[in-house]
C-alpha cells in the first residue's frame, strides 16, 4: 500500500474507529458563511477555509459582502476574512500550499489581471501572483504533492504544449512540468495524491494506452507512469476520489450513483447505490461521507433502468455516511435542491466535514450553498 501522509494517518488515529458512529454531528453549524450562488470547490490552509464557485456575495454575522466567486473565512469562528480576489468566471477547483492558493475554472481574469483558467493567489491578502498559463479546455480538479501542482480536466494544450487532460506544474518555479505527461483519452474529473501516487478518476477509457485503466487509475507523481498493480473495475464515470489508510473510495455518476471502496490493489471492498448521482466523497476516521443528487440510499446494489432502488431504500437527502464495511450509518442531514451537494471536504483543524453545492437549507434551516458539520 502506498505510504499515506502523516496528517491523514494522524486523523485516522484520533477520530472514531471504523465500527463506531460518525464523528460528525448531523446538525450544521450556524456560524459558517452562506453564499448567493453555487459552491464548487473547498480547500484549507491552517484554520482558513477557502471556497470557490459561481457566487457573487457571502453572508456572515448578519451582513452581506461582495465576494466574486472566491472567499475565505476562519473555520473555527465562521468570521469572513478580507481575502477577496475576484474571478470573472466560475471557479471549479482550489488547492492550497503554505504560501499560495491555486484556483482553476472558467475565468479569464482575476482581480483585473489576465489569467486563463488558472491563477496563483497570495493566501492572506489575495494578490494575484506571477503564475500564468493558458489552457485549451476546461479544468475540473487540482491537487498538490511531490513538489507539484497537478491539474485535471478536459483539455488538449497547456501554454501551447500538448497535454491530454492532465498536467503538472512545479510549485517552486510555476513552470509546466515537461516530464509528467500521462495521457487520458477523455475527461478527468478527480485527483487525489498520497506519497508518490496520483489517483485519477473520470470518464476516460485509457490512461497512457494501458489496459485496465477504465475510469480510475494510479500514476507515478514524478514520472507519470501508470501503476500496473492498481486495476479496479469501475462501472460508471468517477466524479470524486478520497483516500484513507484502507484504500481508495470513489463517487460515481450514471444510472443511479454509487460510492465504491477499493483496496490499494484495486480489489473491491464495498459498494453503496443511490437513486441519483454521487458527486463527491470524503473519508475520515473510518467513515466515508458522500454527497450528490440522490434522495435515497438503496438497501442492495441493484437499481432500475432509471436509477431507482429496486429492493427498498432508506431516505438520505443529498448526504450520507458509510462505515468501513459499507454499512449505512444514522448520519442523515437533509439538504434540499435538485443538484444538491457538489463538494465535500475534511477540515482537520476545525474537526468538521464541510459541504458545498446548490442546496439552500439543511434540515429546513438556512444554509445557502455551504454547511459545516
Amino acid at each position: 500500500m502506498p505510504r499515506l501522509p502523516l496528517v491523514l494517518l494522524a486523523l485516522a488515529a484520533v477520530l472514531l474507529p471504523a465500527s463506531a458512529a460518525p464523528a460528525v454531528s448531523p446538525t450544521a453549524r450556524s456560524t459558517a458563511p452562506t453564499f448567493n450562488g453555487s459552491v464548487y470547490a473547498i480547500t484549507h490552509r491552517g484554520a482558513t477555509t477557502y471556497v470557490g464557485g459561481t457566487f457573487t456575495t457571502a453572508t456572515a454575522g448578519g451582513r452581506t459582502y461582495a465576494r466574486e466567486r472566491l472567499a475565505a473565512f476562519d473555520s473555527r469562528t465562521g468570521k469572513l476574512l478580507d481575502w477577496a480576489p475576484s474571478a470573472d468566471g466560475v471557479v471549479r477547483a482550489l488547492a492550497a500550499t503554505e504560501d499560495a492558493v491555486y484556483a482553476a475554472g472558467d475565468f479569464r481574469a482575476v482581480s483585473g489581471e489576465p489569467r486563463d483558467s488558472l491563477a496563483r493567489l497570495h493566501p492572506t491578502n489575495g494578490a494575484v501572483r506571477s503564475f500564468r498559463h493558458t489552457l485549451s479546455g476546461t479544468p475540473y480538479a487540482l491537487a498538490t504533492g511531490n513538489g507539484r501542482l497537478y491539474l485535471a480536466g478536459s483539455f488538449t494544450q497547456v501554454t501551447g504544449e500538448k497535454r491530454a487532460n492532465l498536467a503538472a506544474f512545479s510549485l517552486t518555479t510555476g513552470k509546466l512540468d515537461p516530464a509528467w505527461r500521462p495521457a487520458a483519452d477523455d475527461t478527468v474529473h478527480a485527483l487525489a495524491v498520497t506519497g508518490p501516487r496520483v489517483y485519477l478518476g473520470g470518464g476516460f477509457h485509457l490512461v497512457g494506452a494501458v489496459k485496465g485503466t477504465l475510469r480510475l487509475a494510479s500514476v507515478n507523481g514524478v514520472s507519470g507512469a501508470v501503476d500496473p498493480a492498481f486495476r479496479p473495475r469501475v462501472p460508471a464515470e468517477v466524479r470524486s476520489i478520497s483516500l484513507d489508510p484502507t484504500g481508495v473510495q470513489v463517487a460515481t455518476a450514471g444510472v443511479g450513483g454509487r460510492a465504491i471502496s477499493y483496496s490499494y490493489t484495486g480489489a473491491p471492498r464495498w459498494q453503496r447505490v443511490f437513486d441519483g448521482d454521487a458527486s463527491t466523497i470524503a473519508s475520515a476516521g473510518g467513515i466515508t461521507y458522500v454527497g450528490g443528487h440522490f434522495d435515497n440510499a438503496c438497501l442492495t446494489e441493484r437499481n432500475g433502468v432509471k436509477g431507482g432502488c429496486v429492493d427498498g431504500s432508506r431516505p438520505r437527502f443529498k448526504l450520507v455516511a458509510v462505515t468501513a464495511k459499507g454499512q449505512l450509518t444514522s448520519w442523515a442531514p437533509k439538504a434540499n435542491g435538485v443538484i444538491g451537494v457538489r463538494v465535500l471536504s475534511v477540515n482537520h483543524v476545525a474537526g468538521t466535514i464541510e459541504a458545498g453545492g446548490d442546496f439552500t437549507t439543511i434540515d429546513g434551516r438556512d444554509r445557502r450553498r455551504f454547511a459545516a458539520f
